[in-house]
């Protein structure tokens, strides 16, 4: 970009330009403008020495613009637009935003969030692409390089360079086949549970998974000098949905949401045994670096995700007092 040009022009002058180019007289472009009509012609004639055309003549009382005046105002109206958008305190239409918006997002929370964000997205900020993820290596790293915007994740500690904002709460039961040997019980034991393998699904934000690596689930049962049988561990969530429907094995979940329901009438939903002590709840939260924080379109697309998020609570508090 050729600084050094770019600071020899009075910005000032293009907003002239366009009034002249609106109202086609230099009287009511002064007026327009709150100058004097002789203040006017000044920068009319100023325009004419920066941009080396006569811009306009004169036909009776009206400014007929030259070819290369009818060129700028194609193109001038836009660049004013993008220039006030980046001066407008407090202003903002993502309708107008062009752009790529990285989220990492858990599977289990992606197959329902997703499309209605996507909705949302479509309808009021159609240039926005977002570009959706279920792995990482480092969600904090990643959010502090640019690579992501932002994250929703299981509740953790954070840096203090990373926002956490609350989305909502799971309350975590067993789920079962439809004709699995506990479904018809009200309530199931922890000795009756442990009789059968389990799918171990990850809900964090993975690329790699191991047996090794224990839920919280696994810590209580170490805790009480219990361990369950691992059959599949994955953090492919379809993937352990249909392995939970086709065999007898168990999974620790929650609901989804409106749209895995659809998917969901193959499973069964039990309780936590009473004497297996839990936490109760999983927490999410959606991560954005400060580096965004002060960005319209991620402000907009920040509230619009807790929003849809805030609705599917209100849906799963409903739905575990039911269970």
């Amino acid at each position: 970009m050729n600084l050094q040009k770019l600071s020899r022009l009075d910005l000032n002058l293009l907003v002239s330009l366009q009034a002249l180019l609106e109202e086609k007289s230099v009287t009511r472009a002064a007026h327009r403008l709150f100058i004097t009509q002789p203040a006017m012609s000044r920068v009319l004639q100023r325009l004419r020495h920066q941009l080396d055309d006569p811009l306009f003549t004169r036909t009776g009382n009206e400014l007929v613009p030259t070819p290369k005046a009818r060129d700028l105002q194609m193109r001038l109206p836009r660049l004013l637009e993008n220039i006030l958008e980046m001066v407008s305190e407090g202003e903002f239409d993502p309708a107008a935003y062009v752009g790529e918006i990285t989220i990492a997002v858990p599977e289990f929370v992606a197959i329902s969030l997703v499309s209605e964000l996507t909705k949302v997205v479509t309808q009021y900020a159609p240039g926005v692409i977002l570009s959706i993820s279920s792995e990482t290596d480092s969600v904090e790293r990643e959010l502090a390089d640019g690579i992501l915007d932002f994250a929703i994740d299981i509740e953790k500690g954070i840096t203090e360079d990373i926002s956490a904002r609350n989305l909502a709460i799971f309350t975590p039961s067993i789920w079962m086949r439809e004709g699995h040997p506990l479904a018809k019980k009200s309530r199931v034991t922890l000795d009756e549970i442990l009789e059968f393998p389990f799918v171990q699904y990850y809900l964090l934000i993975s690329k790699r998974v191991s047996a090794r690596t224990d839920a919280r689930f696994d810590k209580v049962l170490r805790d009480l000098g219990r361990k369950r049988k691992k059959a599949l561990v994955t953090n492919q969530l379809l993937t352990a949905m249909e392995t939970v429907c086709d065999t007898d094995c168990l999974m620790v979940a929650a609901k989804y949401g409106l749209t895995m329901e659809r998917g969901m009438d193959r499973i069964v939903r039990k309780r936590y045994p009473a004497e297996l002590p839990h936490e109760g709840t999983i927490s999410l939260v959606l991560l954005q670096h400060k580096r965004t924080s002060g960005s319209p379109i991620h402000r907009w697309l920040a509230d619009k995700v807790v929003g849809l998020m805030q609705a599917w609570d209100k849906d799963l508090a409903a739905d575990s007092a039911r269970l």
